[in-house]
């Protein structure tokens, strides 16, 4: 069932994706060589519980981190480790998310650790542009095949595979909610756009292959192939007057 937000609702989530995005921003300039994932993760929930809010994902399904961190070949999910530590030349996709009033924000972006090969810049700013790509077709009228549609068309031009077994979804008091939101997909097929409707786009475009292999923790996905992964996300809200970025703050387009 899709639960359509008020307009007092979707202003009323404006806080936790404020905080959602300060949050990845502000652990995303803490990426550098030398650093580990585990403590990326214990920034992340200092930063969410000092402004009073919930790491949305620590506990989740009982998942232990307050980020997921996911390193070049992996995909999402990866569980943040203190024998994780970063080397020049990798990537990795900060995936996070803060609970504020019961409202949940979630977003991810992906970083360069230091200087990274054309080869992965590339394959960052392709998938930055499938997200907004996805973005830009999330609007009254269209229909979920639309914004699968838009981030397939841009990824498969840069022949890029596009995961399939894991979706954007809605999202509002509980971190996912109905609908699934895939990154493939035909134009006009699927549930139709409404105003009210607040959803989670997150592209995740692999540099070969798209499929994946589930790793034996039961959580982290990597790539089949081994090759770098990427993944950027944002949650927004349909509204009759246009989208709503919901996970941005203010003097930020982008949290780097």
């Amino acid at each position: 069932m899709i639960i359509r937000k008020s307009p007092a609702e979707i202003e009323a989530m404006k806080e936790a994706g404020r905080l959602s995005a300060k949050v990845l921003r502000e652990v995303g300039a803490l990426v550098r060589p030398g650093v580990s994932t585990l403590e990326l993760d214990e920034a992340a929930e200092a930063i969410i519980r000092s402004e009073g809010g919930i790491p949305a994902f620590k506990g989740y399904g009982g998942f232990p981190g307050s980020i997921c961190a996911s390193v070049n070949e992996q995909i999402v999910h990866g569980i943040p480790s203190r024998g994780v530590v970063l080397r020049e030349g990798d990537i990795i996709s900060i995936d996070t998310g803060a609970i504020v009033d019961g409202w949940v924000g979630d977003n991810a972006w992906t970083y360069a650790v230091g200087k990274i090969s054309p080869e992965k810049q590339h394959l960052l700013d392709t998938t930055e542009k499938c997200m907004w790509a996805g973005l830009d077709a999330a609007r009254v009228g269209n229909r979920l095949g639309d914004i699968g549609h838009a981030v397939q068309t841009v990824a498969e031009a840069e022949g890029y595979g596009v995961v399939r077994e894991y979706v954007g979804h809605g999202i509002g008091r509980d971190m996912h909610e109905d609908p699934n939101v895939p990154n493939f997909g035909r134009k006009h097929t699927g549930v139709k756009l409404e105003a009210g409707m607040v959803l989670a786009i997150e592209p995740m475009i692999n540099l070969g292959t798209h499929k994946t292999r589930q790793m034996p923790d039961g959580w982290l996905v990597c790539t089949r192939d081994g090759l770098p992964s990427a993944h950027f996300e944002k949650t927004v809200a349909i509204t009759e007057d246009g989208l709503v970025v919901l996970t941005t703050e203010e003097g930020h387009r982008r949290p780097v």
